[in-house]
């Protein structure tokens, strides 16, 4: 008998993988996300200090879609980006969480870029 693959297990093992790579610090904070059905969570992170520097999400009042699309990705991508810049915060590690790099994720990673964050 063939059994289901629980999904949610898959994506946190690949998290867990990706996270002993790589690490957020001061100089170079990490930008990670979370999806869920309905929101689109985003932070950067210093893990050194183990402190929150920006975040951003479709909750925010300045975001105008209350989805969890690929338009809510890129305004959340774009004000977390300004909102890093703000705070003199201009390099980061991207941290995809164990999602698959399509859809909802790459939409996210590429407004932030073209809004000037570099990674």
């Amino acid at each position: 008998m063939v059994k289901k693959t629980d999904r949610k297990a898959e994506r946190k093992r690949r998290h867990i993988r990706v996270r002993r790579k790589i690490s957020g610090t001061a100089e170079c904070p990490r930008l990670c996300l979370y999806r869920s059905n309905t929101n689109i969570y985003a932070q950067i992170i210093d893990d050194v200090a183990g402190t929150t520097l920006v975040s951003a999400s479709t909750l925010d009042k300045n975001i105008k879609t209350k989805y969890s699309n690929k338009e809510a990705a890129k305004e959340v991508g774009s004000l977390i980006a300004k909102r890093a810049l703000e705070k003199n915060i201009e390099t980061v590690v991207f941290d995809r969480s164990g999602y698959i790099y399509q859809g909802i994720v790459k939409e996210l990673a590429d407004a932030a870029r073209e809004a000037g964050l570099k990674f």
